[in-house]
């Protein structure tokens, strides 16, 4: 499907590939195609990812560029802001062109800047997707996904009721988020799960064996906080000699390794400027050498 933003090159077509194709794709559930390297949301709002960005402009110029530069997937919540960035995903970029999907998430709530508490009671999920719903004026949500598991509320109730506004046509496919192997099979015994959406980075893998579990399953697997990389970032780092060698940066060239880590992987890469977003997307050109990703792969 031909999107109404498509990257202007100098392809045989006279139209090359946008930069976010070189990332290559990945099937949500059974219909939905995407290219891998996508945008998180959660940093066009305010600081503490609570209220307004302080530049409306410049966040609204990001997510319309970063469909120009050929992302096809934007993952946010009603809780960054809360409700903010759903709604500016909407001003920039309604009508959506053919081809985009729009992830969002449910299950925290947000006293106040920097605070999240986890919700998961099914009156609030409820009430969370229709207003999910309301504000990216979409009549179904294709990836909807449970932010928490609540503990204080039976995990079956909390997918339950998911499965309910699945089966009301108000949501496409069905996803989780910092979970274990344990929760998602737990899940997937009362709906399919197509995306799992877990902290993982070149330097944080405590969720090694979650990442395994969804390559052998086929569940994209969405590494929120993906560029942490600590001090292997810093000057004269052994990331940043390596990344000299690439003509990169350290943060193109940690991207670049979660997309050669597994086919699954669909990094997430968030920002509030234009010129950020610009050199993420480009990470997704960047082709490790063997020998380099297996020595990153020691880190």
């Amino acid at each position: 499907m031909e999107s109404s933003t498509a990257f202007s090159g100098d392809g045989h077509d006279g139209q090359a590939q946008p930069p976010a194709a070189a990332s290559g794709t990945f099937r949500i559930g059974n219909d939905l195609t995407v290219h891998r390297l996508g945008f998180g949301a959660m940093r066009v709002t305010g600081k503490g990812i609570w209220g307004e960005p302080p530049d409306k402009a410049e966040a609204l110029a990001v997510l319309r560029r970063s469909l120009e530069l050929g992302v096809t997937f934007i993952d946010t919540a009603d809780s960054y802001g809360p409700d903010v960035s759903e709604r500016l995903i909407a001003e920039a970029l309604f009508p959506y062109p053919q081809g985009l999907v729009i992830a969002t998430k449910a299950g925290l709530v947000r006293p106040g800047p920097d605070q999240w508490v986890t919700n998961g009671r099914p009156e609030h999920l409820r009430a969370a997707c229709d207003g999910s719903l309301r504000r990216l004026r979409l009549e179904r949500i294709d990836l909807y996904q449970l932010h928490r598991i609540d503990a204080a509320v039976p995990a079956e109730d909390q997918i339950g009721t998911l499965k309910e506004l699945q089966s009301e046509g108000k949501i496409r496919h069905l996803g989780l988020s910092e979970v274990s192997v344990a929760q998602i099979r737990h899940a997937q015994s009362i709906v399919p799960i197509v995306s799992v959406q877990n902290r993982y980075s070149l330097t944080d893998r405590e969720h090694e064996a979650v990442l395994d579990h969804c390559e052998r399953a086929g569940i994209g697997f969405i590494p929120w906080y993906p560029l942490a990389a600590g001090g292997l970032a810093a000057p004269g780092g052994r990331l940043e000699r390596m990344a000299r060698g690439y003509e990169a940066t350290t943060m193109q060239l940690a991207l670049a390794w979660l997309l050669r880590r597994a086919p699954v992987m669909q990094p997430i890469t968030g920002t509030c400027r234009v010129s950020h977003l610009e050199e993420n997307v480009a990470a997704a050109a960047l082709a490790l050498e063997e020998d380099d990703y297996r020595e990153l792969a020691k880190l």
